[in-house]
């Protein structure tokens, strides 16, 4: 699978000419509108075996095929190059397809309004056949311990049909927000676990669920250790039902790091206790936030090589969203929320208002400004094929057990194409 950034002048044709592909694949897989109008900017992916590399200054043969995991004499071979000779600046070099690892990928998908709209169920059907677990979010507690289901629609036939496993999703929402109290009552008082576990353990067995994952948030901090051992209480009695726990974490970068949402949740314990664990790896830039790179590479890394000193990497799924978000300018705090928007919707954006996509290499994230009609101006951070393609690279350089994604239901093509091109996704069902 190839990448390619749209520049001035290209066109669809050229571009397909270039690759030794067709028009119709390009449009197909990057599911494009109006593919005779293409953004300065954009990302394509192009559906060919392996990819092209274009020899940059400072190669050498044996730097590049290092970069990729293969042996130089054989990069040579394959391009029909001598291998001690000079590389030319701008030299197309073929790169075959790379044995692929084998993670594991989670979904989250959130149905809104007490109903499953068709959107989310065309979002579960086309994202399953790439997914190890399906997780519908979310089932809230209630201050007894009994349990408040989502609506679930077809999500156990769409994960059935398709070997995905089903991931009963636990949080302490209330009434709209995570609630501290209503967590520190979960992880403090016995006869409301005790409940909790029962209505856990009977809900996954008659709903299919083969996971239970633990999404407490704003804890206080006093909770830590009772959150640690509620968690410990309830892997014994999940084992004892063969079903696996995990748990959504918190992006810290130290284990001293302050902060409401980060105090309780202790990766180490996480580690030792649940089976895997989940790292919420987005949301740098947010909606009520100043505009920046929703999950920025940088910070990413920095929370994972935290993470790896608590646990092992197997068991840390990478968080990584399929959103981005439009500002209006200028930023105020308490002012006006960004408005979400798929990758797919931000290049539109960028096409109908003129303006190119610009790329930011440190967080490694597309984003571009405008002007709207009424003169107010916007800026737009997304996700595109490069931005996930460095968090694939992320995941296979740090042998982590997968990725997670929140969540379902705004449209990104490219990430799937590019997911099952860079590795074998663990079935479980």
């Amino acid at each position: 699978m190839q990448i390619h950034v749209v520049q001035t002048g290209d066109s669809l044709y050229s571009i397909a000419n270039t690759y030794g592909t067709t028009y119709q694949a390009l449009v197909d897989a990057n599911e494009l509108d109006n593919p005779n109008q293409l953004v300065v900017g954009q990302s394509l992916v192009i559906p060919i075996i392996g990819q092209f590399y274009y020899v940059q200054p400072g190669d050498t043969l044996y730097s590049i095929a290092q970069s990729f995991g293969l042996d130089y004499q054989r990069l040579a071979t394959i391009n029909n190059i001598d291998p001690n000779g000079t590389l030319s600046v701008g030299l197309r070099l073929y790169i075959p397809q790379l044995p692929q690892p084998t993670i594991e990928s989670n979904a989250y998908i959130e149905p809104l309004g007490g109903s499953v709209s068709e959107t989310l169920v065309n979002a579960a059907k086309k994202a399953a056949p790439y997914l190890t677990y399906l997780a519908p979010f979310n089932y809230r507690v209630n201050r007894d311990g009994t349990l408040i289901p989502p609506p679930l629609d077809d999500f156990p036939t769409i994960a059935a049909n398709n070997g995905a496993t089903l991931m009963l999703v636990v949080t302490n929402l209330e009434e709209g927000a995570f609630s501290a109290e209503l967590g520190n009552l979960i992880v403090t008082d016995e006869t409301v676990q005790n409940t909790l576990l029962d209505n856990i353990i009977q809900t996954a067995k008659t709903g299919g669920f083969r996971d239970v994952h633990f999404d407490f948030e704003y804890l206080p901090v006093t909770a830590r250790e009772s959150y640690n051992n509620f968690l410990r209480k309830a892997k014994n009695r999940l084992a004892q039902e063969n079903l696996l726990m995990s748990t959504a974490l918190a992006p810290k970068t130290s284990s001293e790091q302050k902060g409401e949402w980060y105090e309780a949740h202790d990766y180490a314990a996480h580690g030792e206790i649940a089976d895997f664990v989940v790292l919420m790896t987005y949301e740098w830039g947010y909606s009520g936030g100043p505009p920046l790179a929703v999950s920025p590479l940088d910070k990413v890394r920095e929370v994972v090589e935290y993470a790896l000193t608590e646990m092992p990497a197997s068991k840390i799924m990478l968080g990584q969203n399929l959103y981005g978000y439009d500002w209006t300018l200028p930023y105020e705090p308490g002012g006006e929320y960004a408005r979400a928007v798929s990758p797919q919707q931000a290049i539109i954006l960028a096409r109908d208002n003129n303006v190119a996509i610009e790329y930011d290499q440190q967080a490694q994230a597309p984003y571009f400004f405008y002007t709207d009609a009424d003169g107010n101006n916007h800026e737009v951070w997304f996700e595109d094929a490069r931005s996930i393609q460095a968090k694939f690279d992320l995941i296979k350089e740090l042998n982590l057990r997968g990725i997670s994604y929140w969540k379902l239901g705004l449209a990104f093509p490219q990430n799937w194409l590019l997911l099952e091109d860079n590795f074998t996704i663990k079935k479980r069902a």
